[in-house]
């Protein structure tokens, strides 16, 4: 098999694995969302739109790690609710958490809306947990299906801020702490809810059900569906930028907002396991590209997929000392196939691509760094390709050349003449002109030792 055919194969491989990789990764913690690219329109009955109601209520879904993807769309839809002069916004989240800032951006648009957005923790199941705790309490209204959760807004459970060592521990995680009792404090105390359990909900991790939460004045009324929701708002006044509105939902129409592709596919890509798969397969293709010059498919694949994941590095907590022991494991193990270390190398570069991986994003939270069912496969994979497959490719270009004059060397053929000290030799069905040092009867078996234009030196086998 020749080298370009033997990389090409290797580099199906490398895809089938990254396939693979793909879907533990969609099984692990944060999973990817699941959105329809479309944008629809739900309207009311004609007899619901014969009232006099001007404006609709926008309603978009948010689930999954709240990050910068996610506080973008949300500001969007807030800015087009304004630009529309919707009636209102109504965001169904279900969240885990998410990072600090992209929470802290989400709740400052929505103090400073011009729009009363309406926070719908749904469906049953669902939850509003970390960062999600900080945006329903700062909607003019929140409200949440039965079956629901809300809580445990403790920052350990956030993303580090930019800028800020990672130490979850001391005097600093003191000082977050303190300040996110104060910042979600201020925003119940701002929307009348209970400053109390704000405190509870940060400090000792407090989580409670939908039920509870309306008991404890945490949320204002719990809904089965939309039609609920836009019931219970009906007549509502609420305190946006400009000043008090009232919300009439009933008979308006209803606008339902989907995700476009760039933000499901910057959604895709924000995701750490996915991320990290880029990460190496765009060195998987510089370095298959690198090895076979002229491949093209593997550099154009590999250049784009290390573009995307640099962008995704600035959505995530990276740590860059785990992406550089992450380049060093790779280093060595292209090491192991130049030079002979018996194993050590091997062993360097497995241990460090082990520790880069799990240093590549610095957060306490498990949603913002790399699955162990990701990790673990790639890491193998890894160790595998470079210990065994790149070493087979080097030994087949090491070996002696098959073809063409110098292939000649080392086969065996038979004398169709007596040789002193020429003749005629037959060697894979042709006829050379051969010498030799001594004298080799006809249908003697010879070797060939050497070449010389169209000469072969052969001599006898015994």
């Amino acid at each position: 098999m020749s080298p370009q055919r033997f990389y090409k194969w290797l580099w199906v491989f490398v895809l089938l694995n990254v396939a693979g990789s793909c879907s533990f990764a969609s099984e692990g913690i944060g999973s990817p969302f699941l959105l329809s690219p479309s944008q629809s329109i739900v309207v009311q009955d004609s007899a619901a739109l014969s009232a006099k109601t001007t404006g609709t209520i926008n309603v978009i879904t948010v689930s999954g790690v709240i990050n910068p993807v996610s506080a973008e769309f949300i500001l969007k839809s807030i800015e087009r609710a304004e630009a529309e002069k919707a009636q209102s916004l109504v965001i169904k989240i279900d969240t885990p958490g998410g990072l600090m800032e992209a929470m802290r951006d989400i709740v400052k648009g929505i103090m400073g809306a011009d729009v009363p957005v309406i926070v719908y923790v749904a469906p049953g199941g669902a939850r509003a947990a970390s960062a999600g705790v900080f945006i329903t309490m700062a909607a003019h209204i929140a409200i949440m299906a039965p079956g629901t959760n809300i809580g445990a807004a403790h920052p350990l459970m956030m993303g580090a801020v930019p800028g800020m060592p990672n130490d979850t521990s001391g005097t600093l995680m003191d000082k977050v702490t303190n300040d996110a009792i104060a910042y979600l404090q201020s925003i119940a105390e701002k929307r009348g809810r209970n400053v109390e359990w704000a405190k509870e909900a940060v400090l000792n991790s407090k989580s409670i059900t939908a039920r509870e939460a309306l008991t404890l004045g945490v949320i204002d009324t719990l809904a089965e569906g939309l039609p609920e929701v836009l019931q219970y708002i009906d007549g509502k006044e609420v305190e946006v930028s400009s000043g008090p509105v009232v919300i009439a939902s009933r008979g308006a129409a209803v606008q339902i907002i989907e995700k476009g592709l760039r933000y499901r596919v910057l959604d895709r890509i924000s995701d750490p396991n996915i991320a990290y798969i880029l990460l190496l397969l765009g060195i998987y293709g510089i370095f298959f590209e690198l090895s076979n010059p002229g491949a093209i498919f593997p550099g154009v694949l590999g250049a784009i997929s290390l573009v995307l994941a640099f962008f995704s590095f600035q959505m995530l907590p990276v740590n860059y000392a785990g992406l550089a022991l992450m380049a060093i494991s790779i280093i060595l193990f292209i090491l192991e196939i130049k030079i002979t270390s018996y194993g050590l190398l091997s062993i360097g570069g497995v241990v460090t691509l082990l520790l880069g991986s799990l240093m590549l994003f610095e957060s306490p939270d498990p949603l913002m760094r790399v699955s162990w069912k990701v990790i673990i496969p790639t890491v193998v994979f890894t160790a595998l390709f470079f210990l065994f497959a790149v070493g087979f490719a080097i030994k087949a270009q090491r070996k002696p050349t098959i073809t063409g004059a110098a292939g000649m060397v080392g086969l065996i053929g038979r004398c169709v003449t007596d040789i002193d000290p020429k003749g005629q030799v037959l060697v894979q069905g042709e006829i050379w002109q051969a010498v030799s040092d001594r004298k080799i009867p006809s249908g003697t078996s010879v070797k060939v030792k050497s070449i010389n234009g169209m000469v072969l030196f052969v001599e006898a086998v015994d």
